[in-house]
Parts: C-alpha cells; sequence; structure tokens
C-alpha cells in the first residue's frame, strides 16, 4: 500500500457519506473477536508466570519474577483495553472504531517487522540452539526447513493477515459511517489525526514501560558507553518518562515542537544504545541485572545478540519509529483546530 493510501485509510478526515452501507452486524462480530483477543492475552498472564516457575526449577535457581513485570503489564493493558474496545465495537462507537483501526495498524506492522527479522534470525537461532544441544549434531536440513516454514506460517497468518483484516474493516467508509450515524456525538479521537494519535498512545505506553523498568532491571540503563545504575540509572528511567509523558500530550495537541521533542529524543536513545553496545557485550547488562548465570547460559545458546547482534537489533526496532516521525510531520506545519468533548 502506498503513502497516500496509507494517509487515507488512517486519516479519514472526509465527511461521512449521505449513503452508505450499515455495518453494525460486522461491528458485533469484531467486538466480539477483540473481546476474545483480550482474554486470550489475560491467559498469557498465568502463563509466563508458570514458565517462569518451570524455567528456575530446570535451571535450578528461585524464580525472577521482575523480569517478567513488563510482559504481564503490557498483556494485563492490552487484555484491558481489548475488552474495552470491543464493547465499544459493538456499541458502534466512533472512539472504538478510531482506536481497534490503531491497533489493527499498529498490530500488521509490527507482525510484517517481526516476520522480517525471523527469516533472517530463525534459522541462525535454531543452528546453534542444534549445536549446543545434547548431541552436538545439527538436525536434517530438509526437518530445520519445515521448522522455519511452519512457524513463518503461523506468524504470517496471526500477525500479518488477521491484523489485516481487521485494519480493512475499521478502515471501511461503510463503518465509519455506520459508528458516526449511530455516534454523532465528537470524541476525544476526532480532535487528532489518526496517525499522530497513534503515536501519542505508543508513546504513552512506552513512558509507562519506562517507569516500570527500574522496578526490574535492577535500574541498569546504556548510556553513551557506560551503563548507568542505582540512583543514575533511575533517574534516567523517570527523566525518559517524564519527557515521552510530555511528548505525548505534545503530540496529541498537535503542537510542533512535541514533534522534535520525539524526534530528537529518539536519536538521541538510540545513538546512547548504539555507542553502548559498541563497547560492551549484552551480557554484561544482563549480569548487571542480575539474571542468573543459568538463564544467561540459556541465552547465549541462540548467539542472536553476541557482537554487534544487539546494535543491528536496535536499528532494527528505531528506523521504522523515525520513519513513521517523519510521515506524521507534514500534520505539524498548520495548527489544526481541534474540538474535543469534556
Amino acid at each position: 500500500m502506498d503513502e497516500q493510501n496509507l494517509e487515507a485509510v488512517l486519516v479519514d478526515s472526509s465527511p461521512p457519506p449521505t449513503a452508505y452501507k450499515d455495518r453494525s452486524t460486522g461491528l458485533i462480530v469484531f467486538g466480539a473477536l477483540s473481546i476474545l483477543l483480550g482474554c486470550a492475552c489475560a491467559l498469557f498472564v498465568p502463563l509466563m508466570l508458570f514458565s517462569q516457575i518451570m524455567s528456575a526449577k530446570a535451571t535450578g535457581t528461585p524464580p525472577n519474577f521482575s523480569v517478567l513485570l513488563p510482559a504481564v503489564s503490557l498483556y494485563g493493558v492490552l487484555a484491558v483495553a481489548l475488552v474495552w474496545l470491543g464493547i465499544g465495537s459493538i456499541k458502534a462507537r466512533r472512539w472504538a472504531r478510531a482506536l481497534l483501526l490503531i491497533f489493527s495498524w499498529s498490530w500488521l506492522v509490527m507482525g510484517i517487522v517481526m516476520l522480517i527479522a525471523m527469516a533472517f534470525l530463525m534459522p541462525k537461532m535454531l543452528a546453534n540452539v542444534a549445536a549446543t544441544g545434547s548431541t552436538g549434531h545439527p538436525p536434517m536440513p530438509g526437518v530445520m526447513t519445515t521448522v522455519i516454514i511452519v512457524m513463518l506460517a503461523f506468524f504470517g497468518v496471526f500477525f500479518v493477515i488477521v491484523p489485516g483484516i481487521g485494519a480493512s474493516f475499521y478502515g471501511s467508509r461503510h463503518v465509519k459511517a455506520t459508528c458516526e450515524a449511530r455516534n454523532p456525538a465528537v470524541c476525544w479521537t476526532d480532535g487528532c489525526p489518526l496517525p499522530v494519535l497513534a503515536c501519542s498512545l505508543w508513546l504513552a505506553l512506552g513512558a509507562a514501560m519506562m517507569l516500570i523498568l527500574p522496578l526490574t532491571s535492577h535500574s541498569v540503563m546504556p548510556f553513551f558507553g557506560i551503563f548507568l545504575m542505582g540512583v543514575s540509572g533511575t533517574l534516567s528511567y523517570l527523566t525518559v518518562a517524564a519527557i515521552w509523558g510530555y511528548a505525548t500530550w505534545a503530540l496529541y495537541k498537535l503542537q510542533r515542537w512535541g514533534w522534535w521533542l520525539i524526534t530528537i529524543g529518539l536519536c538521541l536513545y538510540l545513538a546512547s544504545t548504539l555507542v553502548t553496545f559498541a563497547r560492551h557485550d549484552v551480557v554484561e547488562m544482563y549480569r548487571l541485572m542480575g539474571y542468573p548465570e543459568a538463564q544467561i547460559q540459556l541465552m547465549q545458546q541462540s548467539n542472536l545478540l553476541a557482537g554487534s547482534g544487539m546494535m543491528w537489533m536496535m536499528v532494527f526496532c528505531m528506523v521504522p519509529w523515525l520513519a513513521f516521525l517523519i510521515f506524521i510531520k507534514r500534520y505539524f506545519r498548520h495548527q489544526l483546530p481541534t474540538t474535543v468533548n469534556p
């Protein structure tokens, strides 16, 4: 999909058509599916806790539940949000359509990025794990190829096709018109272009994660060639959280300096991480974070983050973010009016 079509789907600022196909039934079906997806996310919380207990038994170390806090918090938020959005979709609320459109596109983009990364990294990861296994012999090429194809097919369906269907449905002009007809009152999602709103919401989530990380990482933070720890590390995480939180509000209000703040901030964060992992191995950071040595050895089996692996991973994750910031810069050239109900 080219840039103009993507903008048309996400911004969706045209007036509702006078004649449209009622999509109330579709909103109910997709809303119910969103609720089921939220319930599935809720199930991941006890599953992660159980996996940590089993991993601790396998390595002979006490369970380290603190490392699960970011993932548990994320899945908990997703569970509540998806159930809430599913109910909003069933009721044909315009804010629910907007947020589910953002969620579907975010899921799709992250799925594509993850699928590309897996296609490059999975063969190396499986080969490294097999080479360090009990036999020391790599599996047959046909077996490895089959495993890779099956896993890529599964992730392709769940992380590309499924969110693509959701993005297509909630991006439909008929769905938009149905929600506006059944929920004519202007709501808070109407006061900001959807691409900018998406960026603002993800920044808000990132700021919340920054508040959690000092609790799970012993306040260890990469900083231009060194690892900050203790009070300095905690203050650094809190500073980043404050900047991102402030940028969240500024982006939603379409303040141009908010765009510059987060763009410069992300560039500095990327530069700091690259400089640090050019001088230090990621295993050193794991040890400073208090990971048990047995778990570190399991991580080392994949050998993906050794050497320059961490640097390339950071670049691979940050480039889409920076590209998206460049894409939404057009919305900050002129101050747009915002009308939001209290």
